[in-house]
């Protein structure tokens, strides 16, 4: 048996994948933003060990998570599930849009502080073949509003997400991390006309959270549904961008990532 904590799980695919490693035996710990929505996480999936709350679009609140996380003890594997799509602008009281705080900053911060798993899954979307490796203004401080461009945002987030599986593989080889695209799912997120495979989607997350098969045993790979190998966008494999990535996020959260 193995004990997961999945971040974004109070509902849409996060909180089906986490029903379907409870059915498979696992140990599992969800996260939700709020009170409310824990209580919706519960309901959705009984099974869960316990719920954890945090707004990932809050530095400190991130920063509190991993501590509560680190408090419930060892995690074979995290999975960095959450994530904000067609977010409209605004600022968090970190000064950034909610989306590069959820899907860029708290996907870093997470897995610098939370005690090191046997196994790391970064959810990403095939959408970031299109998305800007350049790493320019990743947090969208000099653009601002009247730039903001929220699919280009999402676009850029999600290499970020594949970039960030393939630093810590390199970084940490007695982790198997991973990066995944679920595809277009039918999910609050992906919307009804959705044509993706929820079954190959979930497939993926169980294959690399389980450990078990021999390419759940690989590293710094990305997968697509199914799950398949898949091939990511070049920039991804940038050892020296993987840094700047890395030192980007570490000076703007204060979160040094350990030895």
């Amino acid at each position: 048996m193995a004990r997961i904590f999945i971040t974004g799980s109070s509902d849409g695919l996060g909180s089906i994948v986490a029903q379907r490693l409870v059915a498979r035996g696992h140990s599992v710990v969800l996260h939700a933003r709020s009170a409310q929505r824990a209580d919706d996480a519960t309901k959705a999936c009984p099974g869960a060990e316990t719920v954890v709350t945090g707004d990932l679009s809050s530095i400190t609140d991130t920063k509190k998570l991993a501590d509560d996380v680190n408090k419930l003890g060892f995690f074979d594997c995290v999975i960095h599930n959450a994530g904000l799509f067609r977010q409209p602008y605004s600022e968090t009281a970190d000064g950034i849009p909610p989306l590069a705080a959820v899907n860029t900053l708290a996907p870093y911060i997470l897995t610098c502080l939370i005690n090191r798993p046997k196994r790391l899954v970064f959810v990403s979307s095939d959408m970031h073949q299109s998305g800007d490796g350049s790493l320019e203004d990743i947090l969208w401080r000099q653009r601002g509003e009247k730039e903001y461009d929220p699919i280009k945002a999402y676009r850029a987030s999600k290499v970020h997400n594949v970039m960030f599986a393939k630093a810590f593989a390199r970084r940490w080889p007695d982790v198997q991390s991973n990066s995944l695209d679920p595809g277009w799912l039918p999910t609050k997120m992906g919307g009804a006309a959705a044509s993706g495979d929820t079954e190959a989607a979930v497939a993926t997350y169980v294959m690399l959270a389980e450990g078990e098969e021999k390419d759940a045993q690989r590293s710094g790979i990305y997968y697509n549904p199914g799950p398949r190998e898949g091939r990511p966008q070049a920039v991804t494999d940038d050892e020296t961008a993987q840094e700047r990535l890395l030192q980007i996020c570490a000076d703007f959260t204060g979160v040094q990532l350990p030895a």
